[in-house]
C-alpha cells in the first residue's frame, strides 16, 4: 500500500512539474501601446494614476477589461499582445468629455495592434489652463495664468476652485503626499478667466534643497478629476 501511495505521489509531482513548466513557458505580452491624452494636439495634464482607462479583447476566455491609468503628464503605456482591442474611458473619469454611445454608455474606440503602436487619445476638456508663468524669489512661488472654457452651453460647467501646488518632488497635485504647500481661489472670487494670480510661501525644506516643483490645478464643479498646467522645476 505504501509503495502504491509513493507511486501516486511521484506521478502527481511529475504532472505538477509539467503544469508549472507550461505556465513558465507562456509567452508574456511584448507589444508596446502608448500615447497621450490631447485636445487639438495639446496635452491634457492630470493627477498621477487617478484617471483610468480599459482595454477589452474578446475571444480569449473570460471577457474582462485590462485596466490601467494615465500619469500626470496625461500619458499612458501598457504591454499587450497583437490583436483587436476596444479602448474605453469609463464614465465619470477625467476632467473632460468622453464620447457616449446611443445607449448613454461610454463609447469605445477600436484599436488594431500589429507591432508597437503610439496613439493619441482625443478628448474635449471642460477647461484648459493656458499661458502659465511660474516663478520664485526663493521665499515664495507665484503663478500667473489664464483659464479657457472649452465646453460651453448646457454641457458647460463652472469653476469650483483654482490651486497653486508646490512639492519637493516632481509629483505635484492636491494629494497630501504630493504637495508641501498650496494656495487657492474659489470660483466666486474670480473676476474673470484671464491674468489670474496665485502665490504660496515655500516652507522650510528638510532635508534642505534649492528647488521645488510647481503647477496650477483647476477643480471644476461636478467633476471629480482636476486638470493641471505643465509641471515646472523652480530653482532658487
Amino acid at each position: 500500500m505504501k509503495t502504491k501511495i509513493k507511486n501516486i505521489l511521484v506521478v502527481l509531482l511529475i504532472i505538477t512539474g509539467f503544469t508549472a513548466c507550461e505556465k513558465d513557458n507562456f509567452k508574456a505580452p511584448e507589444i508596446m501601446f502608448n500615447g497621450r491624452l490631447v485636445y487639438q494636439g495639446e496635452k491634457i495634464y492630470l493627477e498621477q494614476d487617478q484617471v483610468s482607462f480599459e482595454l477589452w479583447q474578446s475571444g480569449f476566455g473570460k471577457y474582462a477589461p485590462i485596466k490601467s491609468s494615465f500619469n500626470q503628464e496625461g500619458e499612458y503605456s501598457t504591454t499587450l499582445f497583437n490583436g483587436t482591442y476596444k479602448f474605453v474611458i469609463p464614465m465619470g473619469q477625467g476632467p473632460f468629455k468622453w464620447n457616449m454611445n446611443a445607449n448613454g454608455n461610454a463609447d469605445s474606440l477600436l484599436i488594431e495592434l500589429n507591432g508597437n503602436k503610439s496613439w493619441d487619445i482625443e478628448v474635449i476638456p471642460f477647461y484648459l489652463i493656458k499661458n502659465t508663468t511660474l516663478s520664485t524669489n526663493g521665499e515664495n512661488v507665484s503663478a500667473v495664468f489664464d483659464l479657457e472654457k472649452v465646453i460651453t452651453g448646457a454641457e458647460g460647467k463652472n469653476v469650483e476652485r483654482v490651486y497653486l501646488y508646490i512639492n519637493k518632488t516632481q509629483f505635484v497635485s492636491g494629494n497630501s503626499n504630493s504637495n508641501i504647500a498650496q494656495s487657492s481661489l474659489s470660483g466666486d472670487e474670480l473676476s474673470g478667466l484671464s491674468n489670474l494670480e496665485l502665490s504660496v510661501d515655500i516652507p522650510t525644506l528638510t532635508p534642505s534643497q534649492n528647488y521645488v516643483y510647481a503647477r496650477v490645478g483647476l477643480k471644476i464643479q461636478g467633476v471629480e478629476d482636476m486638470i493641471f498646467s505643465p509641471l515646472k522645476k523652480l530653482e532658487f
